[in-house]
Formats: structure tokens, C-alpha cells, sequence
């Protein structure tokens, strides 16, 4: 009767093969790791710089500050209101609307 294996690999090579595998797959887990931990060390500190850079624009220029957040409010707010007029008339029936055009 002949061999039914399709494998011609030995026990021990598939260990070797699988420790291979393994071992590759942990040096590039590290590397990754050790990659990540770079780059949110210098993402922390380019924002930590940020901030900074920004509060002591606040202290030195309170009134121009305070002008920026108030136009940054109000644009949010403009779209906010344009937004919902928009969505609203979508609701609304457009008869009343061609009746008022047409009238």
C-alpha cells in the first residue's frame, strides 16, 4: 500500500520551521512597538509645544483671542442656523412655497 502523506517534511523541520516563523514574527512585534513608542513620544511633544505656543499668544493678545473665538462661534453657529433652515425646508411641503412664487 503506498503512503498516504502528501508532506515529505520531517516532524523537526516543521518545528524548526514554525520556531522560524515565531521568532520572525516577535522582532517585528518589537520593531513596531518600539516605532510606535517613538512617534507618540514626538507627536506628544509637538502638541505640548502647541499649546503652549497658544496659551501664551492668549496671554500676550487677550482681546484679539477673544475676538478670534467669538467669529469662530459665530461661524459655527451661521452654519449651524443655515444648516437647519436647509434640513426644515426639505421637511416642509414645496406647494405653500410654489403657491407664495405664484402669487
Amino acid at each position: 500500500m503506498a503512503d498516504d502523506t502528501t508532506s515529505t517534511a520531517t516532524p523537526a523541520a516543521d518545528s524548526l520551521l514554525v520556531d522560524n516563523a515565531i521568532e520572525t514574527a516577535e522582532s517585528a512585534l518589537e520593531t513596531a512597538i518600539s516605532e510606535t513608542k517613538t512617534f507618540l513620544s514626538k507627536a506628544q511633544e509637538t502638541l505640548t509645544s502647541a499649546a503652549e505656543t497658544a496659551i501664551a499668544a492668549v496671554k500676550e493678545h487677550p482681546v484679539a483671542a477673544a475676538g478670534i473665538a467669538a467669529g469662530a462661534a459665530a461661524a459655527v453657529a451661521g452654519a449651524a442656523y443655515g444648516a437647519s433652515k436647509l434640513l426644515s425646508d426639505d421637511d416642509t411641503t414645496t406647494g405653500s412655497k410654489a403657491t407664495k412664487k405664484k402669487g
